[in-house]
Parts: C-alpha cells; sequence; structure tokens
C-alpha cells in the first residue's frame, strides 16, 4: 500500500486528536510532521514529536496536511493553506476560514464524498455541530425531501479548547453550598458549571440576533446538502459537558416521513447509531456518546406541529466526528476515489 507525508498544523484538543485517529486507523502514512509556532520536542497522544516552526519550506514533500483550526491555529490555514498546495499538498482544514470559499469542497464523506472529486487541493471540514447534525438527518433527506428544520445544540466545553474544559473542571471543584467560591471565569464570559450559555460567537451582522455559530448551521448545511434555499433556523447552547454535542433536530418533510421510516434508514446508514428505545431508557446522550466515532440518533418522533413534521436528538463527540475523525476520513476518501 502506497504509504503518504501527513502534516499537521496545530497541537491543541483537535490536533493531538487527529494524531490519535491517525493511529487507531492504521492511516498509511510513512510521516506525520507536525508543526507549530516554534521549534520544539514535544509528547502528542503517548508519542514524542519533533515540533517544526510553520514555514513555507515546512510543507516541502508533504502529500497532505491537516489543518486542526483552534487553539493558536485558528487562522494558521490562511496564512499557509494554499501555500501548502502550491508546494504539492492537499490541505484539509478544520477552521471556518474557506468553508464557504467556491474553490473548496465542505465534505462529510459519509453524506457528500462525491464532492472531492472536483477539488482544488484544498477541502474544508465543517463545522462541529453541523457535521452532527447531518448525519442524524442526512440519510433521511435523502429518502424524502425536507422544506425546513430547526435545530437547537447543546455543545460542550471541548468545543472551546483545553482552556474551556479546565475552567469546567476548576468550577466544578470551587462549587461549595450554593455558589462558586473565589474562581473567575477566563475561557467563558460567565459561570459555566452549573450553567448554560445560549451564545456562541459574536452576532452575525447580515443575520440580526443570530450568532456566527448559529448562521453556520444554516450556511454549510446548505452547501452539504447541495440545498440553496433549504429554510434552517438555529439556537446554539454552551452546556456544562466536557465532551460531546447533541442536537434537539425538527423538520418539515415534502412527504410523510413516519418513526418506522426514519429508523430503518438510521440503522442502515454509515456513521450514526439508533439509540431509540424510550421505554427502556435507550436515548442518545453525551455521556456515551463521547469519545466514540458514531453519531447517536433517537427520540425519533412526529412533530404534530406542522404538516410531515418528525422530531430527533442526536450526540455525537465534537472533536472526534466533529473535528478530527473527519478531517481523517477525507483523508481515507480521496485514497480510496484515486484523488491523491
Amino acid at each position: 500500500m502506497k504509504q503518504y507525508k501527513v502534516g499537521l498544523v496545530g497541537i491543541g484538543t483537535v490536533g493531538t486528536e487527529m494524531i490519535k485517529v491517525l493511529r487507531e486507523r492504521k492511516f498509511p502514512c510513512s510521516e506525520i510532521r507536525v508543526l507549530a509556532t516554534r521549534d520544539r520536542d514535544q509528547e502528542i497522544a503517548g508519542e514524542t514529536f519533533h515540533v517544526r516552526e510553520t514555514k513555507a519550506e515546512a510543507f516541502d514533500g508533504l502529500d497532505i496536511v491537516l489543518f486542526a483550526g483552534t487553539e493558536g491555529a485558528k487562522g494558521a490555514s490562511k496564512l499557509w493553506g494554499w501555500e501548502a498546495v502550491k508546494r504539492g499538498a492537499v490541505v484539509i482544514d478544520n477552521s471556518a476560514d474557506f468553508r464557504q470559499d467556491d474553490r473548496v469542497p465542505l465534505v462529510i464523506p459519509e453524506i457528500n464524498a462525491e464532492a472531492l472529486d472536483k477539488h482544488q487541493g484544498f477541502i474544508a471540514v465543517p463545522n462541529c455541530s453541523t457535521i452532527i447534525t447531518l448525519m442524524g438527518l442526512a440519510p433521511l433527506i435523502r429518502a424524502v425531501p425536507v422544506k425546513h428544520f430547526t435545530a437547537v445544540t447543546f455543545q460542550s466545553v471541548s468545543g472551546a479548547g483545553h482552556k474551556a474544559i479546565d475552567e469546567l473542571a476548576a468550577e466544578v471543584k470551587a462549587y461549595q453550598g450554593e455558589e462558586i467560591i473565589a474562581y473567575e471565569p477566563t475561557a467563558f464570559a460567565d459561570q459555566i458549571a452549573f450553567n448554560v450559555i445560549p451564545q456562541i460567537g459574536g452576532e452575525k451582522a447580515d443575520m440580526p440576533g443570530y450568532t456566527s455559530e448559529e448562521a453556520k448551521m444554516l450556511i454549510e448545511s446548505r452547501k452539504i446538502l447541495g440545498l440553496p434555499d433549504i429554510k434552517v433556523s438555529c439556537t446554539c447552547v454552551r452546556v456544562p459537558v466536557f465532551y460531546a454535542h447533541s442536537i434537539a433536530i425538527h423538520a418539515q418533510f415534502a412527504q410523510p416521513m413516519t418513526p418506522e421510516m426514519a429508523r430503518d434508514i438510521i440503522r442502515k446508514s454509515p456513521g450514526v447509531k439508533l439509540v431509540d428505545d424510550l421505554a427502556s431508557g435507550l436515548i442518545p446522550m453525551p455521556i456515551h456518546a463521547g469519545h466514540t466515532d458514531d453519531v447517536q440518533v433517537g427520540r425519533i418522533r412526529i412533530d404534530p406541529c406542522v404538516e410531515n413534521g418528525l422530531a430527533l436528538f442526536c450526540s455525537g463527540d465534537n472533536i472526534r466526528k466533529g473535528a478530527a475523525l473527519n478531517a481523517v476520513q477525507i483523508a481515507e476518501a480521496l485514497i480510496q476515489r484515486n484523488l491523491i
């Protein structure tokens, strides 16, 4: 089997997970070249890597470059992404910087791998909450066209990086009686332990009242599904959970979509796991979806508020399927489709 030289830019939460996923899936790489802001030796995911300073010549000889897109690496693809392409690599970018660029496919391999066929050396990974939502919804849309959907996300703190994980843990430890003693939040504007924060990102200028994170659900879903006119409304909420995002979805289909039909479709779809037995307490939950690859789908039921309405609930690991795993799966799909 051909071996590939893989570059990784950024070694925060997502970058570390990318190395884990490459190793777990036995990706055919002869080298993992880690790039960051400065030279150093560092242990990452149980291995010691010589981390190189990111500069143009550091991309020479690489076949694939993964941009983690978080924790200091945000914006790195803007600086170095097309330079890496120019030097012969295919870039897979986890940041939001090029998701709406017409040159750049926005890909969830289980849903729209065919978009890779026209890549120009640069591919984007969608937002984590968009990925988890569409993993549960897209298989149903392939069977019956959808008119619109609404989504309420319950997003774990790991989506905001290591500092946010540490902050939640510290606030829980500092909790005494009915308040948190002597701890000032820095990762979030307000306390996250025992609280929810219904704002992720700043206000989107051209969508008054909606945040940038909420806008991604609309804009990215349209591109991934190839449905430029689909209507989507989203509310994004940060919750005191370490790993895995959850999404409550209500969709209106053009024709009847019964819960039985939906369950049968989910059972047969890759990358998702049907967890839907309310009487037995089998329901999607982040505590079970975290650190796993499949997106759990359940609570499937009729939405009586609209004609042909269906409600469902999804939970998936935002660091794995929502970022690192999806990026590696894109690389695998490129190989499988003889595109690299």
